[in-house]
């Protein structure tokens, strides 16, 4: 589909062809949401607490970082947080637990991830439902959980939505897969508990107010820091951005959204080629190999798949999410009401 997302940011000759199927894509969604609102099918509840974090536009929103200050925010409040995901691009339907050294193309590179940065247990399964029966089987400590981009996962019940907006790309022209970039309509985000915008609210000041949202829930302006590099083959080693400046480097990024990295490298005064990938792209060792470079730098998301066969000129830059702490209140309130 990665052909089709320069035809989700505006309408164009090739999203009017697809708008019909849109609204085929819309009357689905809405029936499957109308079955789960009204009981037809049954919600799997959960005896601890369910936070959901996903999105309504297809592409990088954030999530895993969120998710990740989400889990620590919890745990410095006393809870023990678990962490559910789909496990994208991984092998396992089935519920399994994935380890910090669990390899990410059988688990996921996002789990794998979250499994290294948050301390939790996480665990993966197309249903993640039974993935979440599983982890409190495997953790009884465990007393709320996260759903990793679970929005649209009904069949799990939840006592918390949230959520993310790129705040550069908004929700694109508006309209619904395949014309557009949207799973579900713009009136979804009436229903979730919080919005939280990547890359602050001054930037999102263009849709926010396109919205006409029957009831508005709060929104928060979430960044992305990080400044200090690590070398994927010894994460000990640890270089500021001045180490680049004046070498031949090149960046890699196969996210959901690889402009933002880049721009993330020009904040800090870096020059570089760009080399971006499909959204959790199996990397081998030739797209990460380019003779003229004398250093490379990836995100973390790419850092875990390549591994294995990285060498000392490739580096790492881990971000940490900044959100208002009055965002963890409210989830709290959502998590002690349910």
């Amino acid at each position: 589909m990665s052909w089709l997302e320069p035809h989700w940011d505006r309408v164009t000759p090739v999203s009017c062809l697809l708008f019909p199927l849109s609204l085929v894509f819309r009357a689905c969604v809405a029936l499957r949401r109308a079955a789960y609102r009204t009981g037809l099918v049954a919600a799997q509840q959960l005896p601890v607490p369910v936070v959901v974090v996903g999105n309504i536009a297809a592409g990088g929103t954030g999530k895993t970082p969120a998710v990740l200050w989400l889990a620590t925010f919890l745990r410095e409040r006393g809870y023990t947080p678990g962490i559910v995901s789909r496990g994208y691009g991984g092998i396992h339907r089935a519920p399994h637990r994935v380890a910090p050294e669990s390899d990410p193309l059988a688990f996921g590179d996002e789990p794998v991830l979250l499994a290294r940065r948050s301390g939790c247990e996480v665990w993966v399964g197309s249903d993640r439902a039974a993935a979440a029966r599983s982890l409190l089987a495997g953790q009884p400590a465990c007393n709320v959980l996260i759903s990793d981009d679970g929005l649209q996962h009904y069949r799990l019940g939840r006592d918390a939505e949230i959520c993310l907006i790129d705040g550069a790309r908004g929700l694109g022209n508006g309209w619904m897969h395949p014309a557009g970039p949207l799973r579900e309509p713009p009136s979804r985000l009436a229903t979730v508990e919080a919005i939280v915008i990547n890359e602050g609210r001054a930037q999102a000041t263009r849709f926010e107010g396109a919205l006409r949202l029957p009831v508005a829930p709060p929104q928060f302006g979430m960044t992305l820091d990080g400044a200090e590099f690590q070398n994927v083959l010894n994460r000990q080693l640890r270089v500021g951005a001045g180490y680049f400046r004046g070498r031949r480097l090149h960046a890699v990024a196969g996210i959901g959204n690889p402009g933002r990295f880049f721009r993330h490298l020009q904040d800090l005064g870096l020059d570089f080629v760009a080399h971006p990938f499909p959204d959790h792209h199996p990397f081998r060792p030739s797209d990460i190999a380019y003779a003229e470079a004398d250093a490379i730098v990836m995100t973390e998301k790419d850092a875990v798949k390549c591994e294995a066969f990285a060498g000392e000129m490739h580096w790492v830059l881990p971000v940490d999410a900044r959100i208002d702490a009055r965002f963890g209140d409210l989830v709290l309130k959502g998590i002690r009401r349910g």
